[in-house]
Formats: structure tokens, sequence, C-alpha cells
């Protein structure tokens, strides 16, 4: 693996377990696609540190668990905003 990958793959992983962040928010703070970040997370960095791998997995669990939450919860605010504006 190029070193360029490995260091944007422990760069994102770590971005992810400190700031509790989603695949769409470290694909934009990292300039690349959520299927790039999906990838790292699930597949290269297992390779790299299996250890912050698992640490990674658990805050993706939870975000997969809380995603109905936020997707609801930005439909009620696009309606609100909306509502507001008419």
């Amino acid at each position: 693996m190029k070193d360029y990958i490995e260091e944007r793959v422990r760069n994102a992983a770590v971005y992810i377990v400190e700031n509790g962040a989603t695949v769409r928010e470290a694909a934009k703070r990292f300039g690349v696609s959520k299927s790039t970040v999906h990838m790292d997370m699930v597949t290269r960095l297992e390779e790299i540190d299996a250890h912050l791998a698992c640490e990674v997995r658990r805050v993706l669990d939870v975000n997969k668990q809380e995603r109905h939450i936020r997707g609801g919860m930005a439909t009620r605010e696009k309606y609100r905003r909306r509502k507001g504006n008419v």
C-alpha cells in the first residue's frame, strides 16, 4: 500500500474516533468520496492497525443505529424552514 494512502486511512480513522464523525463527514473533511472512506475504514484499516479498526467499527456501528433519527430530524428541520419562508 502506498504511503499516502496509509496516511489518509490513519488520519481519517483518528478523525472518526475522536469526533464520532460519520463517513460523510470524514469524506468531506479529507476530500474523498464516501465510498473511499468506507473502503478505507472497513478493509484497509484492518491491515494497517487492527486495534484502531475496532474503535472505528464501534463509532460506525453507533452512527448506523442513529442514522434514521438524524434523517428524521433533517426532514423536520427542512419543513420547518420551508414553513417559515412562506
